[in-house]
């Protein structure tokens, strides 16, 4: 089981470069951030852009896979974004991972003056999103004509350190996303039912996803590809809970998920109060008897 850690991207960059440098001392396999303009209770408190604080942090560690988790179409079009990747990817020496999903209809949704898309037009948009990035990063100069994005010759030279191109990882529950996990995705990421009001434990939470994990292999068949050449990422902590009351507990809800078939497990670096509260030193205990 690889261990991941989202650090929120609400430090001032002279204190956020040592929690990315402890995070890889500490041996997490890979750190992430949120990428959106604004967070649920957070959005008037200091939030910083997703990719200037990876290429941040690509700068301070050497050997911990960074990425978004995740981004989406919400304000990004993939001809820049794609720019972005190539560009981190570069800096980070091929240590980039893309997660992405569709969006939702928070802050990011309506900040730029619009109203927020239908869960079937961002479905329809985040189908196109997925398939021109895909393009832009494996090919230098890509045009084309979609129902909602566009691009006449754009050109992404040089081109991915990371051949064929950035992996991905994938957002998906329901069975169209499952679909382009399956098409496009080297990682599959859930954060558990998004329906449900309280965190599950790790029992009910190790059930939730294996069960949304046989719909992703009845996709992979339908795709015709092996359901084992792609990774499982649980994103815990709002759906699900992450076990960190303890060493016990924390190797409790680890076994769990690694029975279910989970590969990767995330948790959120301690704040001083909600969401995500915890103390960083009883956290740093707990995890090191992991990583």
């Amino acid at each position: 089981m690889r261990l991941g850690v989202v650090i929120l991207p609400e430090h001032p960059w002279t204190s956020a470069r040592d929690i990315w440098r402890r995070a890889e001392e500490l041996g997490f396999d890979h750190a992430w951030t949120y990428d959106h303009l604004a967070w649920r209770s957070l959005r008037d408190s200091t939030w910083f852009g997703a990719i200037p604080t990876l290429t941040a942090a690509a700068g301070v560690t050497e050997d911990i896979r960074l990425g978004p988790l995740v981004a989406s179409p919400n304000f990004r079009h993939p001809v820049p974004f794609a720019k972005e990747l190539i560009s981190l990817d570069d800096v980070s020496g091929g240590r980039l991972t893309l997660g992405i999903g569709a969006g939702g209809e928070g802050w990011d949704a309506a900040m730029l003056g619009r109203d927020p898309w239908s869960r079937g037009e961002r479905a329809d948009r985040f189908a196109e999103f997925l398939n021109l990035t895909d393009r832009l990063l494996r090919a230098p100069e890509v045009s084309f004509t979609g129902r909602f994005y566009a691009a006449d010759e754009a050109r992404t030279y040089p081109g991915c350190v990371q051949q064929p191109r950035i992996p991905f990882a994938i957002a998906a529950t329901g069975p169209r996303g499952m679909a382009l996990a399956a098409r496009y995705g080297e990682t599959w990421v859930t954060t558990g039912d998004r329906r449900g009001e309280a965190p599950l434990g790790a029992v009910a939470g190790a059930s939730t996803v294996r069960a949304q994990m046989d719909l992703l292999d009845e996709a992979c068949a339908v795709a015709g590809r092996d359901p084992a050449s792609i990774d499982r990422l649980v994103l815990s902590g709002v759906q699900l809970e992450s076990g960190l009351g303890s060493p016990d507990e924390f190797d409790d809800t680890i076994g769990h998920y690694a029975a279910a078939g989970v590969t990767d497990f995330v948790v959120h670096w301690p704040r001083p109060r909600a969401p995500f509260a915890g103390d960083v030193g009883s956290f740093e205990r707990i995890v090191s008897a992991r990583t």
